[in-house]
C-alpha cells in the first residue's frame, strides 16, 4: 500500500473553530446486531440478530483464573481480515433489506471514535494518546473509517499476566448463542450535523425485571427466522451469493438499554468513571458494571444505570465534544482531497495528526457499493426526515408530487410515503392506496398530518410487487400472523 503525507491537523486549529452544529448525541436507533460464531473449515461465520451474553453472576464472590490463551483485539479484523467492515453491512441488509445509506455521512467502529476524542483530550482515555492509524475511504456522500491495529488479536502465554477481564465475564455472563465469540452491535445517530453508523462490540445484557408488552415483544422478533437451525442458501438475500462471509439467521433482538459495558479493577485501584463514560458516550450504552478483586477473588460487582453520568459528561464536555466534531469533518475533507482514499495517522505526537493518500484495495466487497448507487425514488429506505410520522402519507413536495406521477414502462406510478419509507407506486395495483391518494387531495385541518395506518407490512408487499412474491416473503420477519395479514392485505 503506497501512501505519502499530504496534510497535517494542528490541534490548535482545533481551538479556533466554531461550529454551530449540536455536540450532542441525539435521535438514536438501533439498526441490528450480529455475533460471531465458531464455524468448521475456518469460514467466517455471524449470527444476526445473535445476542449478547446473559449478565447472570454467580450469588457469592468468586475467584477466576487469569486472563490466557487467544484474546481478540479487533474480531471483525481477525475473522475476516479482507473486508473487516463487511459483517457490519451484511448485517444491516439482513435486519433491513430495504434500508438506505444515503443519507449516512460516516460509518465506523467505536474504537476510531474513541481515537480521535483521545486526540482532542487525552484524558478522556485510560492511557491517554497512543499511536494510531484509521483508514479512510469516500463513497458518494459517506465516509467510512476502517480500524486498524498492529495485531487484531494476541496470545497470552501461561506465564503472561494481563488481568482477569475475559475470565470474569465468562464466569459471570450466560452465552445465548452456540459457539459465540463475541456480540457486535450497530445504531445511528446525529452528531455534530452528522450522520453516523457506529459498530462497538457489547459485553452482555441484562434480563427484563417485568413481562415486556406484545408491542415490544413483535419489535424483539423482527427479523428473526422461525427456526435456529442452520438456513439454506435461500434464506440469504441474493445479493449475498457472491459473498465469503456466511450468515444465519440466529438469536434475538435485545433492546440497547438493558445492554451492558463491564470493567474489572484491583481494589485498591479505583476506576475512574470519566475514562469509562466516554467509551459509553460513543455507544449510547446506559448500563455500567464494576467488579473489584484482591488477587483474582472478585467481590459482588455493582451494576449501574449511567445514563445521568452519561449525559452530564457530554455537557460538562461539550467544547472538547465540538472539536472532535470539527476533527471529524475536517478528516472527511481532506480525505476527498487525497482522492477518496486515506488513512489517519497519530505517532503519538499531541500536537498534529497526520493524513496520507493512499492507494488500496477497496475497503467492501464490489456488490456493496452498489448500494450508494440505488435509485431511491424507485427503492424504499428509512428516511430520517420523518422520523416522527406514521402509516401512510403522499410524498412531500420537494421529492415528487401527486400532481406529476413518476413512469416508467409498467405505466403511471405515483409517490406515496408508508411512515418514514418512499416508493413510487403503480395504483392500478393497490386500489386502496388509490381512494387514499384521493382522500389526502382534500384540506385537513392546520397542524393535522394526514396519516393511514390500517395498511399492514405495506413496505414489505410493495416490494413484493416491485421484486416478486419470494423478495417479499424472504424480507418478511418470523411472525406467523404477519404472514396471514400480508396476504389478506
Amino acid at each position: 500500500m503506497a501512501s505519502s503525507a499530504v496534510f497535517e491537523i494542528p490541534r490548535l486549529d482545533l481551538q479556533e473553530c466554531e461550529i454551530d452544529s449540536s455536540a450532542s448525541i441525539n435521535l438514536v436507533e438501533d439498526l441490528t446486531s450480529y455475533n460471531w460464531i465458531e464455524a468448521p473449515e475456518t469460514t467466517p461465520t455471524i449470527a444476526v440478530p445473535g445476542c449478547p451474553a446473559l449478565w447472570a453472576p454467580p450469588p457469592t464472590p468468586t475467584r477466576v483464573d487469569k486472563d490466557s490463551g487467544l484474546i481478540y483485539i479487533s474480531q471483525n479484523a481477525a475473522r475476516h481480515p479482507e473486508y473487516p467492515l463487511e459483517p457490519l453491512f451484511r448485517a444491516l441488509y439482513t435486519t433491513h433489506p430495504l434500508f438506505d445509506i444515503t443519507p449516512i455521512d460516516i460509518v465506523t467502529d467505536r474504537n476510531n471514535m474513541r481515537k480521535l476524542l483521545s486526540f482532542v483530550d487525552p484524558g478522556s482515555s485510560r492511557n491517554g494518546l497512543e499511536p494510531f492509524k484509521i483508514n479512510v475511504e469516500i463513497i458518494k456522500n459517506t465516509a467510512i473509517f476502517c480500524r486498524e491495529e498492529v495485531n487484531s488479536m494476541e496470545f497470552i502465554g501461561p506465564n503472561e499476566f494481563r488481568g482477569f477481564g475475559h475470565e470474569f465475564e465468562k464466569a459471570h455472563t450466560a452465552s445465548q448463542i452456540y459457539g459465540s465469540t463475541g456480540h457486535h452491535r450497530v445504531i445511528s445517530y446525529h452528531f455534530g450535523g452528522l450522520k453516523f453508523l457506529v459498530r462497538y462490540e457489547t459485553d452482555g445484557y441484562l434480563a427484563e425485571k417485568e413481562a415486556p408488552s406484545d408491542e415490544y415483544l413483535s419489535k424483539l422478533l423482527d427479523g428473526l427466522s422461525l427456526s435456529a437451525s442452520k438456513p439454506g442458501p435461500e434464506s440469504l438475500p441474493p445479493q449475498f451469493a457472491v459473498s465469503k462471509l456466511r450468515i444465519k439467521k440466529l438469536g434475538q433482538t435485545v433492546s440497547r438499554t438493558s445492554t451492558i459495558e463491564i470493567k474489572t479493577r484491583v481494589i485498591h485501584k479505583p476506576l475512574d468513571l470519566q475514562q469509562i463514560i466516554p467509551q459509553l458516550w460513543i455507544s449510547q450504552t446506559p448500563n455500567l458494571v464494576r467488579a473489584y478483586h484482591q488477587n483474582g477473588v472478585f467481590t459482588t460487582p455493582m451494576v449501574q444505570n449511567v445514563t445521568t453520568e452519561i449525559q452530564d459528561w457530554e455537557k460538562r464536555n461539550h467544547k472538547d465534544l465540538q472539536k472532535l466534531a470539527i476533527l471529524i469533518r475536517r478528516v472527511i475533507s481532506l480525505a476527498r482531497q487525497c482522492g477518496g482514499t486515506a488513512v489517519v495517522q497519530s505517532d503519538g505526537d499531541p500536537d498534529k495528526l497526520l493524513i496520507y493518500k493512499v492507494d488500496r484495495k477497496k475497503m467492501l466487497p464490489q456488490d456493496l457499493y452498489s448500494k450508494w448507487d440505488e435509485d431511491q425514488e424507485e427503492g424504499v429506505g428509512i428516511d430520517d426526515r420523518h422520523e416522527g410520522s406514521h402509516g401512510l402519507e403522499v410524498a412531500e413536495a420537494g421529492r415528487q408530487s401527486t400532481d406529476t406521477p413518476a413512469t416508467s414502462s409498467d405505466g403511471v406510478k405515483t409517490p406515496i410515503r408508508t411512515g418514514v419509507v418512499s416508493n413510487n407506486v403503480d395504483l392500478a395495483k393497490f386500489p386502496y392506496l388509490s381512494s387514499f391518494v384521493q382522500c389526502q387531495k382534500t384540506p385537513h385541518p392546520e397542524g393535522q398530518e394526514p396519516f393511514d395506518d390500517t395498511v399492514d407490512l405495506s413496505i414489505v408487499a410493495l416490494q413484493g410487487v416491485k421484486s416478486g412474491c419470494s423478495q417479499c416473503i424472504q424480507s418478511l420477519p418470523a411472525l406467523v400472523h404477519e404472514y396471514r395479514i400480508l396476504f389478506q392485505t
